[in-house]
C-alpha cells in the first residue's frame, strides 16, 4: 500500500510535483477530431477560443494503418497551434492493451508535453491501469524538462471498469475526470442495444390498464414512458468523482442527426452532476455549450436564495417555497459554476451579470 504522505510526490526524479486539487478549468464540451484527417486538422486553430477542450483522437475512430499518422498529425497540430488560455489541448491515446499506446506516450510527452493538458485513456479496468500510466508519464515528463504534470482522464467503458470506479477515481492526484463510454460499456454487459449513448424505445414503463366491469383493458391504449438506460451508471460515476474532486463527464451520443435527443441527454447528465460531454460533431458544440451553462433564470434565483438566507443558518420562505442551508449549498453550486463559466465567455458574464439597481427598478427586480 502506498503511504499517504507520499501521494503527492513525483513518482519519478525530476518529474513535476503531483497536483493537490484539479484545475476547475470550463470543459462543456470535449471536441472530437481526427488528426490524420487533413481537412479536419486545417478546422482546429479556428475552433481555439470557441471550444473549451479540443481532443486529438488517437484510439478507435483512426484505422490501424493511420495510427502514425493520427499520432504526428496531433504533434504538428501542437506545435503550430497557438491554443491560448480559453482551450485546452487533450488526446485519446490507444488502449493499454494496444500495440500503439507506449509510442502515442512517448512520442506525445516528449515532443509536445508542453502543450498537452490531458491524456485520456480508453477501457479503463482498475486503479493498476491508472498507476501504470501515472508512472510512465512521470517518467517521460522527467526526460522532457516538464515543470507542470500532464492530468489523466479516465473512460469508463467496461463492467470491471464500473464495478471498480470507486478506486478508479482515487488512484492517482493525476486524475482529471471520469467519462462514461456507453457503446463499449454496452458491450461489454452484454446490453442488447446497437446505440451510442441515448435512451432506448423499448426501455420503458407503462400506465395500468384501465379498470373497466369487466376487468384491467389490458389490451387499451395505455401511455408509455420512456426510461433512461444510463441513470444508474452516470449517477454512479458522479458519486466516485465528486468523494475524489474529480470531474464526471457524459461521453459520445452517436445519432448526429437527432438534435433533441442529443441536448436531453445532455441535459439529465448536467441535471445529476456532469460538468461536460463529448462533441462528436460541430451541430453538438453549441448544444453542449447551452446545456452546461447554468440558464439566466437559475442563477438569477441563486443569487436571491443567497440573499435571503444572509449567514445561511435558518430557513426563509421565498416565493412560497422553503429555503434552508441545503438550498443555499445547492445554490451555490450554480453561482459557482456561473461565476467560472462567466470569466471565459463574454456573452455568459453578460448574460450572468447582476442587475445595476437602476436596472433592477426599473424592471421590478427581474431582468
Amino acid at each position: 500500500m502506498r503511504p499517504a504522505k507520499d501521494f503527492f510526490r513525483p513518482l519519478a526524479v525530476g518529474a513535476p510535483r503531483p497536483l493537490r486539487e484539479v484545475p476547475a478549468r470550463p470543459s462543456r464540451m470535449i471536441h472530437f477530431f481526427d488528426p490524420s484527417n487533413a481537412k479536419m486538422a486545417a478546422k482546429v486553430p479556428g475552433m481555439v477560443g470557441t471550444v473549451d477542450v479540443l481532443l486529438g483522437n488517437l484510439e478507435d475512430a483512426v484505422k490501424a494503418d493511420r495510427k502514425e499518422a493520427a499520432r504526428e498529425g496531433l504533434v504538428g497540430i501542437a506545435r503550430d497551434t497557438d491554443f491560448g488560455a480559453d482551450t485546452q489541448l487533450w488526446t485519446r491515446v490507444n488502449s493499454l492493451d494496444s500495440p500503439w499506446v507506449l509510442d502515442d506516450l512517448t512520442t506525445l510527452v516528449t515532443e509536445v508535453g508542453d502543450k498537452l493538458d490531458v491524456v485520456m485513456v480508453p477501457k479503463v479496468q482498475g486503479a493498476e491501469d491508472i498507476h501504470y500510466v501515472d508512472r510512465l508519464l512521470a517518467q517521460l515528463e522527467a526526460r522532457a524538462g516538464l515543470t507542470r504534470p500532464i492530468l489523466v482522464h479516465a473512460i469508463l467503458e467496461t463492467a470491471r471498469g464500473m464495478a471498480n470506479v470507486e478506486e478508479i477515481a482515487g488512484a492517482s492526484p493525476r486524475l482529471q475526470g471520469i467519462s462514461l463510454g456507453p457503446a463499449d460499456l454496452a458491450a461489454d454487459r452484454r446490453m442488447k442495444t446497437t446505440r451510442v449513448g441515448g435512451g432506448h424505445p423499448a426501455y420503458l414503463v407503462r400506465l395500468d390498464p384501465t379498470v373497466t366491469a369487466d376487468g384491467p383493458d389490458v389490451h387499451g391504449d395505455r401511455a408509455v414512458f420512456q426510461q433512461d438506460l444510463w441513470h444508474y451508471t452516470i449517477a454512479r460515476m458522479v458519486d466516485a468523482c465528486a468523494m475524489h474532486g474529480i470531474f464526471p463527464y457524459y461521453g459520445p451520443f452517436g445519432d448526429i442527426a437527432d438534435v433533441v435527443a442529443c441536448e436531453d441527454q445532455f441535459r439529465n447528465a448536467f441535471l445529476l452532476g456532469c460538468v461536460g460531454a463529448w462533441s462528436l460533431h460541430p451541430v453538438q458544440i453549441d448544444i453542449a455549450k447551452r446545456v452546461f451553462s447554468p440558464s439566466a433564470e437559475d442563477v438569477a434565483h441563486a443569487r436571491r436564495v443567497k440573499a435571503a438566507m444572509g449567514d445561511g443558518t435558518g430557513a426563509v420562505m421565498l416565493d412560497g417555497k422553503m429555503e434552508d442551508d441545503a438550498s443555499l449549498k445547492q445554490c451555490l453550486v450554480i453561482l459557482e459554476l456561473a461565476e467560472r463559466l462567466a470569466a471565459t465567455d463574454p456573452a455568459l458574464a453578460e448574460l450572468y451579470r447582476e442587475p445595476s439597481t437602476d436596472e433592477a427598478d426599473a424592471t421590478g427586480g427581474a431582468r
